[in-house]
């Protein structure tokens, strides 16, 4: 699905005496490329502040922390998405309300917001899936009218440029009160480990986000918060400063070979390629297909059998996990993400896929639904 070696032997020198200064220095806590790399992505997101931690899931519960979200407080979010979006809402004693998603974009449908919302609701946390982001013209209408907080979560969507109703642009993650983002080594912008980012305009959010990921600590020793211990090491933030060089041109690469399989896969009635919204682009964390006729999975198999990849994101919607049974959800209360969970099929792209890669891949795909 991805090709980290074939990107990492590209720019292998770099990266290596990136590392290499970082061993010299055995400055692996706190060292100075953490704070290079913070100042480097708050320059290209053009955001006011970039807080690292330890990875994605830490940063939305940081995140939430630093809102002063108390116990039993709500937060309206998508079902379809990755647990981490969830799963902090449920540690921190939060509860979860989930509105059902865009039957297209996958993310959540901000028309179905606002009857969501109750005198408990606290904030909204729109997941910017697959590499394109959530109508957030609406949302932030919506949390503007109701004071809601607005926490973006920008795992799969960082470096996507979102179009506001004047014709402005900002990157996603930008919008709300706190953006989010991890590093994991698969996303667009990968480490190789673990790491985590937040972001905000918000200067007083700002020094609380930094000293939560520090233990609650705004000066060594004196603690000003309950915080936790989240960090990105020095190694993983000089790699991400080698690679944030060349971001623009990974997500160019996603998008051409996004373009190749549109042009490939479009004019098919046994299934649909990606939509684009008109409010922002798409940068292809992945690419997904949505299936019909009841065939994902046979497809998925015959794919694995002719030694092609493929994932399914996500076979079943939150609300129906057992782990989250008791948030009192029942099968049928969102029919658009349980019916998407029956079709979605991502294929693999990445910077590295060659055309003649994706010429095997459509190929196999259309052979399945002509036999």
């Amino acid at each position: 699905m991805v090709d980290l070696k074939g990107q990492y032997d590209k720019i292998k020198d770099e990266i290596n005496k990136a590392i290499q200064d970082v061993l010299n220095s055995s400055a692996y806590i706190k060292g100075p490329d953490v704070n290079i790399f913070c100042d480097n992505l708050q320059n290209y997101l053009g955001v006011g502040h970039v807080i690292s931690c330890a990875n994605g899931t830490d940063a939305l519960q940081v995140a939430m922390m630093a809102l002063d979200l108390q116990p039993g407080d709500e937060v309206i979010t998508t079902p379809f998405t990755f647990i981490s979006t969830v799963e902090v809402i449920k540690l921190l004693k939060l509860k979860p309300v989930f509105v059902d998603i865009e039957p297209d974009s996958y993310n959540i449908d901000a028309d179905k917001i606002e009857e969501a919302i109750t005198a408990k609701t606290r904030a909204i946390v729109p997941v910017h899936l697959f590499g394109q982001c959530a109508d957030m013209n609406k949302i932030l209408e919506i949390s503007e009218k109701h004071g809601l907080f607005i926490i973006e979560d920008t795992a799969q969507a960082l470096g996507t440029d979102f179009y506001h109703n004047d014709g402005s642009t900002s990157k996603a993650g930008t919008l709300g009160h706190i953006g989010t983002t991890s590093f994991f080594p698969s996303k667009n912008l990968g480490a190789y480990g673990d790491g985590g980012a937040l972001f905000t305009a918000d200067e007083v959010i700002a020094e609380k986000l930094a000293a939560i990921v520090n233990h609650g600590m705004k000066r060594r020793y004196y603690y000003d918060y309950v915080g936790v211990n989240s960090r990105l090491d020095t190694i993983q933030a000089a790699i991400l400063n080698v690679k944030l060089k060349y971001f623009g041109e990974y997500n160019r690469a996603r998008q051409i070979a996004a373009a190749y399989y549109d042009d490939h896969l479009r004019e098919n009635k046994h299934f649909s390629v990606p939509f684009r919204t008109k409010y922002s682009n798409h940068i292809f964390h992945q690419y997904t297909l949505k299936i019909n006729d009841n065939r994902r999975d046979e497809l998925k198999l015959f794919l694995q059998e002719k030694g092609i990849p493929s994932m399914v994101y996500y076979p079943v919607g939150i609300h129906l996990q057992e782990a989250y049974s008791n948030l009192g959800y029942s099968r049928g209360d969102f029919p658009v993400t349980e019916d998407v969970c029956k079709k979605v099929l991502s294929i693999p792209i990445h910077t590295e896929l060659k055309k003649k890669h994706q010429d095997r891949v459509t190929r196999k795909i259309l052979e399945f639904f002509n036999k």
